[in-house]
């Protein structure tokens, strides 16, 4: 799959083609409503994806490590 293939596809989809992998082990986070521009305007809501590979205390491990990385390297 070349780079420009993905542009055919739509964020939902490739979200699922994602969660049925049984390879993938991590979670998908995206905003509510896609981000059509570069201007992030205001608050936003989130939505979490995560498959049969990563159970809930896992997820929210590595959401934890994640936000710790954030705090340190982006402050």
């Amino acid at each position: 799959m070349e780079p420009h293939d993905l542009e055919l596809f739509s964020t939902h989809e490739l979200i699922a083609e994602l969660m049925r992998r049984k390879t993938f082990l991590g979670l998908v986070i995206h905003a509510e409503d896609e981000q059509k521009g570069s201007e992030w305007p205001g608050e936003r809501l989130f939505k979490v994806h995560l498959n049969a590979n990563l159970d809930l205390a896992e997820a929210t491990r590595l959401l934890g490590c994640v936000a710790g990385y954030l705090d340190r390297n982006h402050t």
